[in-house]
């Protein structure tokens, strides 16, 4: 309702993880070559963590446009509560391998034997798993020994595991220290700076069909990196309302006061800025400091 009032073709800050919209920041642009690179190289087991909100299924998307282009048959988990036999109707599935059996050899059989004939054809087959803190001790240690389908040289089959900070720790726990072995590439998504959350905001707004026209001013921007504390996640959440607010308000372009309303609307200003572990990393100007109501560090009291 409020994209020709901005001058939008699309909603800019849509919560889905769509490709289209992906900023490519130094930690999207290090997963990406990470992963690729170790898909491409048949390296086995690969490993994509993150906090809440900070991109990562967003990420995955983007990988599997580019595996698709390059002609890498993919499985995509996106629920991982399931069990070691419904798992593996799902990722047979999504290869397309038919099975007439539902007995666990003759499924490994017929997987392996597709996967062989993928391989001469110099073609790979990726697995990947979202939300995988969710997995099951039995069902990652499972994933492990598909990587056993192998020839004398190459993984035959590629593991992506994709999860919250949560799936680190799971993975320390003595049983699954085989797989922790077995992981190869590991990829962290952090949250934006200051400066990679204005980047953020001007690349969306551009792609959504923007023309120029100040939509959000460089106060209203810090004060989404303050709420925000950087995950992109919050950041579609606090424009997307704000857009609406400054639109019922016929405001343009959108003000500070605006963000501060929407912030306290989400109970996003009882957190305060302590969720910056070094704010000087962020903000480096006090008056914008004081524009946000908060103490300037000593460092920028002159």
């Amino acid at each position: 309702m409020y994209k020709n009032f901005f001058g939008l073709r699309v909603a800019p800050f849509s919560v889905s993880p769509d490709p289209r919209f992906l900023c490519m920041t130094e930690s999207v642009r290090q997963a990406l070559a990470s992963l690729s690179y170790g898909i491409y190289n048949r390296k086995g087991i690969l490993l994509l963590t993150g906090e809440v909100g900070t991109g990562k299924t967003t990420v995955i998307n983007k990988l599997m446009e580019w595996l698709h282009q390059v002609h890498f048959s993919t499985a995509f988990i996106f629920n991982p509560n399931l069990s070691v036999t419904d798992f593996m109707d799902v990722m047979l599935s999504d290869f397309g391998i038919r099975c007439g059996s539902r007995e666990k050899g003759q499924r490994l059989i017929q997987l392996n034997g597709w996967l062989l004939q993928r391989h001469t054809g110099g073609h790979s087959a990726v697995v990947i798993v979202d939300e995988a803190q969710g997995l099951s001790t039995e069902l990652l240690e499972e994933l492990r020994l598909f990587t056993n389908l192998e020839t004398f040289t190459q993984k035959l089959l590629q593991v992506v595991l994709c999860g919250q900070p949560e799936l680190e720790t799971k993975l320390r726990e003595p049983q699954l220290r085989q797989l922790r072995q077995r992981i190869v590439v590991r990829c962290n998504m952090k949250p934006l700076t200051a400066h990679e959350v204005q980047t953020y905001v001007a690349q969306r707004l551009q792609r959504a069909g923007a023309n120029g026209t100040p939509i959000f001013t460089s106060e209203t921007i810090d004060a989404i990196a303050h709420y925000s504390c950087g995950i992109p996640r919050v950041i579609n959440l606090l424009c997307e309302h704000a857009l609406i607010g400054a639109f019922a308000d016929q405001q343009r372009p959108v003000s500070t006061t605006t963000i501060n309303a929407v912030a306290k609307e989400f109970e996003l200003d009882t957190s305060g800025p302590s969720c910056w572990q070094d704010e000087d990393r962020f903000f480096n100007d006090s008056s914008r400091a004081v524009t946000l109501g908060r103490k300037a560090p000593a460092s920028e009291v002159g």
